[in-house]
């Protein structure tokens, strides 16, 4: 009893001593008591029945400044933006853990973020200030869906390293937006799907460093990830799945899209994502950048505005084109796997240094081997280009499995070609090219030629092995050292 005892009071002591201790830390670093202990949403009067309006209760939630807004379970009807005034209320974190919907039953965003930064990802750009109260604003396991035609999920503008997690947002208009000027953004582990605009839309905003990962971003109408405008640098797109984001009966669009007609991106990076689907949408495509760029012209060159862009380790299909680029510059596309192009697999005009390499293109039976996917490639008023290591297998339907046509300065080299309708490859008013080192087969009963020029000059055509004489007109070129043999019909 009496060590029983001894033990309470030291323990009492103890107790007594580090309360104290945290007293007099809170009095020498003043913290806000609810970055300590956080007030729910509800203790401001939120009721989550998904009946009664929390607009206001939410809002006031926010602008007490406690830091962490805490949702708890329960459906929120809202019916007007929530501002979330960074440069006000401080750092602020949304919060729902998954459990709390959010539905935004009037137009424009359910959640506006507003910061104040105007400079760059430099440190020395960043005024103090923002430090203190506005970096990092956080939305995290949030349900957002839409109940009004032109309800918006999230907007964000003026936020440095604004950070959107573990999110879904479902039957809005636009999922993410972002507006203005931004920076280091982080979008990560989010299910935007089935809306009726864009899944995560950069608008005519000036926005450098961005990381979009771990999402799936799907069944969006008006696209997936389409950059409109702006000035953007530094977009990184990874393990994604974004599939679908085509309306029927829509405009053109495209699940990863660049749109630079008003603004510019480059420095720009789309690896290991599956992105598919629907062949059905007009003009669909899985990545379509379209950029100003032109060829020179009465002695100048236009500037191009969109580039530096790699294409890598991505599973591409059923689509109307897998790849599109229009008036691009410095583009990679290399390891990804493409089938059931409809029109084509990759379509690249009006373009400059483009490389393709090791890339698959097949026919796998896995998924039949339906006739109305053509799969093949085509290059239009192109120069300065590289494809070498790509493997095209029974392109059909086209005039040939690749299409070089008005382009300058193009090397293939190293390509493999199997059993595919037309020619192999055509060149259709192609200069100073060199074709050399291919693998070009067919094994059909009835076998196309391996190579068709038809005008052009200035060309090399060598050293590749090739079923069927090469039909190359008078003065498009070189024709030497080409290995004809003969076919091995397939059993």
């Amino acid at each position: 009893m009496k060590s029983s005892a001894i033990r309470v009071a030291l323990l009492a002591a103890a107790t007594l001593s580090l309360g104290g201790y945290f007293v007099f830390a809170q009095r020498e670093t003043p913290l806000r008591l609810g970055s300590i202990n956080p007030r729910t949403v509800a203790q401001f009067g939120a009721v989550g029945d998904g009946q009664a309006d929390d607009t206001a209760a939410i809002q006031r939630a926010i602008d007490a400044g406690q830091g962490n807004v805490i949702f708890p379970p329960g459906t929120y009807k809202i019916s007007k933006t929530v501002e979330i005034n960074l440069a006000k209320v401080g750092y602020t974190s949304l919060v729902g853990s998954g459990a709390a919907r959010v539905v935004m039953a009037g137009s424009g965003p359910a959640f506006r973020l507003v910061g104040t930064h105007e400079g760059t990802a430099d440190p020395e750009s960043v005024k103090p200030e923002l430090w203190e109260k506005e970096r990092m604003p956080v939305v995290e396991g949030l349900a957002i869906v839409g109940g009004h035609d032109e309800a918006d999920g999230i907007e964000a503008s003026g936020t440095m390293q604004i950070t959107i997690r573990g999110v879904h947002i479902r039957g809005v208009r636009h999922a993410i937006h972002m507006v203005k000027r931004n920076r280091n953004v982080l979008i990560d582990a989010c299910h935007i799907y089935e809306n009726r605009g864009i899944g995560v839309y950069y608008d005519h905003v000036n926005l450098h460093q961005t990381n979009i990962s771990a999402s799936h971003i799907s069944y969006c109408d008006g696209g997936g990830i389409v950059v409109r405008g702006g000035d953007v640098r530094n977009i990184h797109i990874s393990g994604c799945d974004i599939e679908g984001n085509h309306a029927k009966d829509g405009p053109p669009t495209a699940n990863v899209l660049f749109d630079c007609a008003d603004g510019s991106v480059a420095e720009a990076a789309i690896v290991g994502c599956t992105i598919q689907h629907s062949k059905d949408a007009p003009q669909s495509a899985n990545i379509r950048i379209l950029g100003k760029g032109v060829v020179r012209r009465n002695n100048q060159d236009v500037i191009f505005n969109c580039g530096h862009v790699t294409i890598g380790d991505n599973v591409l299909s059923d689509v109307q084109t897998n790849i599109h680029l229009d008036g691009a510059r410095g583009v990679t596309i290399v390891g990804n796997t493409f089938w059931q192009g409809y029109e084509h697999n990759l379509l690249v005009e009006n373009s400059l240094h483009v490389v393709v390499g090791a890339n698959a293109m097949e026919r796998n039976p896995l998924y039949g081997y339906t006739s109305e996917a053509r799969n093949g490639v085509r290059f239009v008023n192109c120069r300065d280009c590289t494809i070498s290591g790509l493997h095209l297998h029974q392109v059909q339907g086209s005039l040939a499995a690749m299409i070089l046509e008005k382009c300058r300065r193009i090397h293939v080299t190293g390509c493999t070609l199997l059993d595919n309708d037309g020619a192999g490859i055509l060149l259709l008013e192609v200069f100073d090219s060199r074709i050399a080192g291919n693998l070009i087969r067919d094994d059909r009963a009835e076998p196309s030629t391996p190579i068709k020029a038809d005008a052009g000059g200035g060309n090399v055509i060598a050293d590749n092995v090739v079923t069927g004489q090469p039909d190359i007109a008078d003065g498009v070129g070189k024709l030497r050292d080409n290995d004809v043999v003969a076919t091995a019909p397939q059993k």
